[in-house]
Formats: structure tokens, C-alpha cells, sequence
């Protein structure tokens, strides 16, 4: 193996000198807590009173993590990625809005990214959540009432429904086959994102169901685990043995997780066992199981390893080659968020790996929860912030210096 993630040269080859210092401006502000808490206040309330500050958002933090407003300003993202081998994860980034009308509305707009998707070819997947389709509330009163062994068999306790949630119900679950028949059809991946514990059992199982549906050729759908919590290994070892047993193909996306101090804060409050680990480094070690699970051939599961972690990416392609896999195994897929680690997707990309960003897009009032959290995200992991401004600061001196 001969991949460096030090490598800035390659790592930042398709930004320009002035986006470069654009990085290095953002995320040096974002190493400043006070200032991100201070535009985490002010941002919202200067869209909500319509003051001029759009064109602001739109050349600093918007054009860093979201890739446009639109698909067709999308696409030029798109394009200058293929230029590098890197392929794009699309995320319709409108956080879901509450009424049947919003989610028909979701699941219509989710059925266009995959049309759009399927005319690039540098565009093998999609991101949804289902909560964009359904009630929150819904999927939190089927998750209370399923048992751990149906969840992983994709079966929905709807005996213990009222006929109005019945009927709710089928129409989430029909509003979620029509996206995966789409994208079945157009042979567009379909990553189903993890969320909150408390809804994640309910989300599991339709996700189940619709993976024996539809991956019985060829990988459409892809569950999500969030390996800080203690118990997703053995979920995904679980589905694995479940899937071989029925004859379609399990598909999985492998993240650290998003929620980590909702489920703490929701946990205390209602006085049940944390689902998270305790330390970091029992993550860490969750994390690179899980991956070691899935690459093996004997459990032939497809998955996208979704980590900013150098080590995990790292150690992801070292048992790729123990197992004696190419670097382009179709089975297996790298991800990064769009605007951060480009030290790893870019070279994994230039060692022959499949590796993508994931890219948001959508209006900017709309995508201000996602990249409010992207601000609260790198101003917390102080870390990522310091390792992103070092690796910057390198590419530019560098550059000066040739």
C-alpha cells in the first residue's frame, strides 16, 4: 500500500489558489467557538428578518460544504470531482417539513435526484432520510413497540396500530418503495441515512424490507449503523446472517454517528442506559470491526465506509489487500463529506479506490440546519478543525514556494 494522507499536492489539486484561502478563512473561523456560537444566532435570524446576507452565506460557508442550489449548479461540482476519479453521494439537503403534503412532496423530489443521478455517470448513489416521508411520531411509536428479532427480520408490529396509523403507515411505506422502484430501475444506489435511537428500530426494519425487495440482484439498498452505539456491531452481524438466509444482498453504510449528545441528554433525562459508548476509543473500535466485517468475502456484503478517520480509511484498504481484494473491489465504497478531508478522498482516489463526497444541495434558507451543524461539528472536534488548517496552510506554502 502506498496512500498518503499528507499528500496536499494531490489532496487539494482541483481548488484554485483563492479557494483555498476561502478554506483556510472558514475553518480558521470555525476554530473559534465564540464565533461559530455567535453565527450560529445570527444567521437565522438575519434569513428569517430577510436581511442581505444570502450572497455572504453563499461565498463562504455554502459554496465550502453544499455543492449548489440547484442540481444543474450541482452539476459543475460533479464534474470537476470526476476530473479526480471522485465520485458524489447526492443529498437532497431540505430538512423534512411535517404534513402528508411535504412528504409527497420528499419523496417526489428524492425520485428527481435519482433521475438526475442516473444520467451521470459519476453518480452511483443518493442519501435520503426517512423521516422527510413520514411523521416523527410515527416512526417513535413503531420503534416502542417492535421486539429486536422482528426489527432484523424487517417485520412491523402493525397489529398494535390504531387503522389511522395503519393507513399512515402504508403510505410511508409506499412512498419509500416508489423512490427504491425508481432507483432499482435506474440502477441508483439508495443510502438510507441512521437517525436518532428511539426511531432507529422502526427505521431498520422497513429499510429490511425493502432490501429483501430489492437486493436480490444487485445492491439498491443500503441500511445505515452508527457504530458509537454499542450494539450496532451485532446488528449488522445480525442482518448479515439474516440476508444470507433469505437470499438477497446485505448493503450497509458504516458511520461514527450524529446524535451523540441527543441520545445522552434524552437517555438521562428519561433514565435509561446510554446507547453510545462510553469512550471514544470503544467507538473507534466498534468502527474498524465493523469494517473488518464487512470487507471480509465470506460474509459478501456491500458496503460504503462513511469515516473523516486517516486510520480507519487507512486500515480499511490494509485488510482489502490481506483479503487480496483490488483497490476498486465494486463491493466496497469510501466517503467524505464534501468540504473536509480532501487529504483522504482524494488520495485513496488517486490509489484506485472507489470514493466519493457526499454532497448536499437544496436553496440556501433551506440548508441552513445542515450547515449550522457542519459549523457546530468542526468547532467541537477541535482536532478535525486543527488537522483541515494544517494540511491548508501546507498546500499554500507549498504552493508559494513553487
Amino acid at each position: 500500500m502506498n496512500i498518503s494522507f499528507d499528500d496536499t499536492k494531490t489532496a487539494f489539486a482541483y481548488k484554485s489558489n483563492s479557494e483555498l484561502k476561502r478554506a483556510n478563512f472558514i475553518f480558521s473561523s470555525m476554530a473559534k467557538p465564540w464565533l461559530v456560537r455567535l453565527g450560529l444566532w445570527l444567521t437565522p435570524l438575519a434569513l428569517k428578518l430577510k436581511m442581505p446576507v444570502k450572497g455572504l452565506i453563499r461565498k463562504t460557508i455554502f459554496s465550502q460544504f453544499v455543492g449548489g442550489e440547484t442540481l444543474q449548479k450541482t452539476s459543475i461540482v460533479v464534474e470537476k470531482l470526476a476530473e479526480f476519479n471522485v465520485q458524489v453521494i447526492l443529498d437532497y439537503g431540505v430538512e423534512g417539513k411535517e404534513g402528508e403534503e411535504n412528504f409527497e412532496h420528499a419523496a417526489d423530489e428524492f425520485i428527481k435526484v435519482i433521475q438526475y443521478a442516473a444520467t451521470q455517470p459519476n453518480i452511483p448513489f443518493m442519501s435520503i432520510k426517512l423521516t422527510g416521508l413520514s411523521r416523527f411520531e410515527l416512526f417513535q411509536k413503531i420503534d416502542g413497540l417492535a421486539v429486536y428479532k422482528d426489527v432484523v427480520e424487517g417485520k412491523i408490529p402493525l397489529e398494535k396500530l390504531s387503522d389511522s396509523e395503519k393507513a399512515e403507515w402504508e403510505r410511508v411505506v409506499a412512498r419509500l418503495r416508489k423512490i427504491c422502484e425508481v432507483a432499482s430501475r435506474t440502477n441508483v444506489g439508495v443510502l438510507i441515512d441512521a437517525e436518532e435511537s428511539w426511531i432507529q428500530h422502526a427505521e431498520d426494519a422497513i429499510t429490511t424490507q425493502m432490501m429483501q425487495e430489492f437486493n436480490k440482484e444487485k445492491p439498491v439498498i443500503y441500511n445505515t449503523a452508527q457504530l458509537y452505539r454499542h450494539d450496532r456491531l451485532q446488528f449488522i452481524k445480525d442482518s448479515c446472517r439474516f440476508a444470507k438466509e433469505n437470499n438477497f444482498i446485505p448493503a450497509i453504510k458504516l458511520v461514527r454517528g450524529a446524535y451523540m449528545e441527543r441520545e445522552r441528554e434524552r437517555a438521562e433525562e428519561i433514565n435509561y442506559p446510554s446507547p453510545i459508548n462510553n469512550t471514544k476509543e470503544a467507538t473507534d473500535n466498534e468502527f474498524n470491526a465493523a469494517v473488518e466485517f464487512c470487507i471480509n468475502p465470506e460474509n459478501n456484503m456491500y458496503v460504503v465506509i462513511g469515516s473523516h478517520n486517516e486510520f480507519s480509511n487507512l486500515n480499511a484498504v490494509r485488510l482489502m489487500e490481506q483479503f487480496g481484494l483490488p483497490h476498486n473491489d465494486s463491493r466496497i465504497h469510501f466517503s467524505q463529506l464534501f468540504g473536509m478531508s480532501d487529504n483522504i478522498t482524494f488520495n485513496l482516489a488517486k490509489a484506485g479506490c472507489n470514493v466519493s463526497k457526499y454532497v448536499p444541495f437544496g436553496p440556501i434558507q433551506d440548508v441552513i440546519p445542515y450547515l449550522m451543524r457542519r459549523a457546530q461539528e468542526n468547532s467541537s472536534v477541535s482536532g478535525q478543525t486543527s488537522r483541515e488548517l494544517l494540511l491548508i496552510k501546507k498546500e499554500l506554502k507549498r504552493r508559494a514556494i513553487s
